[in-house]
């Protein structure tokens, strides 16, 4: 079961009760003003939170983990890395079987699957890539983490349907790429960043149900969305949509929800994937930068075919070097 749902400072906070709660703050703004729309907003002037640099957003350190730090803590890592070693190739009924097959799926919404599109390709012609190492596109569009959230969404039988068109069984399921978002949201710092965090929560829950051998499980949020032109996502909720996966992370890391082991498991192991924000065309400390021409000319929010690229070529430098998906990805 989940850990049970508490009210701190009247905001619901995934958390065992007793623990500690996410801490409220003044409402943020609720989408860009028509001065600070399209391609002439370069940045926001908010800090990346891999870039750690003691500074803070809304009370809340910067910091992909726990502790304002960008380092999985150790015993989680040393689980990653035992779970990872453990996948293996499978047979229809999820045993271990020399000539049998695994599979990475996405999971998400429009800018997942089209970002996954063009990692799929180029991953399944690396020569490194274990070969009965099977991808597949399970993210949708128009799917977001409130539609995942719901068990009788089409989006699941959907992705079932993509399983079997690979030739496989949801017991052949070993590890996921989770990026979600929602749609239009509305609500100040830090609600909706909570909501998002409760909605994959619920999602981790129903993919550990679903797919009984899917061991590891990697988040990213979402990309820059400064250049929106509509209500879809803009900024700040991309950028606080980092937030969600920390605190999800660290209910995990601290032992109050999601287990990932034993009879009582209800989630897969999770980490960090690659984290894709960065601040316009302020280059981040690794040098990524978001331009205009990286997104759609439609809304500025879903990413142009450069923007699908930056995702992809990020995302497969990460399964080729992450010491978890090296394990499973790597022949």
């Amino acid at each position: 079961m989940r850990a049970p749902l508490c009210v701190a400072a009247g905001v619901l906070v995934l958390t065992a009760c007793g623990g500690t709660a996410t801490p409220t703050a003044t409402p943020a703004p609720t989408a860009p003003t028509s001065t600070q729309q399209g391609c002439s907003r370069t940045s926001v002037g908010l800090t990346p939170l891999s870039d750690v640099s003691g500074a803070a957003y809304q009370g809340q350190p910067l910091g992909l983990y726990p502790g304002g730090t960008n380092f999985v803590p150790s015993a989680h890592l040393a689980d990653g890395v035992s779970l990872a070693r453990a996948v293996t190739a499978m047979d229809a009924q999820g045993r271990p079987s020399s000539s049998g097959r695994y599979a990475f799926v996405s999971i998400g919404m429009s800018n997942t699957t089209q970002e996954f599109s063009v990692f799929k390709p180029m991953a399944d012609a690396d020569p490194s890539k274990d070969p009965q190492l099977v991808i597949v596109d399970g993210a949708q569009g128009g799917q977001t983490a409130t539609n995942w959230a719901n068990p009788g969404c089409a989006c699941w039988t959907e992705l079932d349907r993509r399983i079997t068109a690979a030739g496989l069984t949801n017991a052949q399921v070993a590890t996921a790429w989770i990026k979600l978002a929602d749609a239009a949201p509305s609500e100040g710092w830090p609600a909706h960043a909570q909501r998002l965090r409760d909605e994959q929560g619920v999602i981790l829950e129903a993919l550990a149900s679903r797919f009984p051998n899917l061991r590891l499980a990697y988040f990213s949020s979402r990309i820059y969305a400064g250049y929106a032109t509509s209500s879809l996502n803009p900024e700040p909720y991309s950028y606080q949509s980092a937030f969600a996966i920390r605190w999800l992370i660290e209910s995990q890391v601290n032992g109050t929800a999601l287990r990932y082991t034993g009879a009582s498991r209800t989630s897969p192991w999770i980490a960090w994937g690659p984290y894709l924000w960065a601040d316009g065309l302020t280059p981040r400390s690794d040098g990524l930068t978001w331009a205009c021409s990286d997104f759609s000319a439609d809304d500025g929010t879903h990413p142009a075919t450069s923007g699908r690229q930056k995702v992809a070529d990020r995302l497969l430098s990460f399964v080729k070097t992450d010491p978890t998906a090296r394990e499973w990805f790597l022949r």
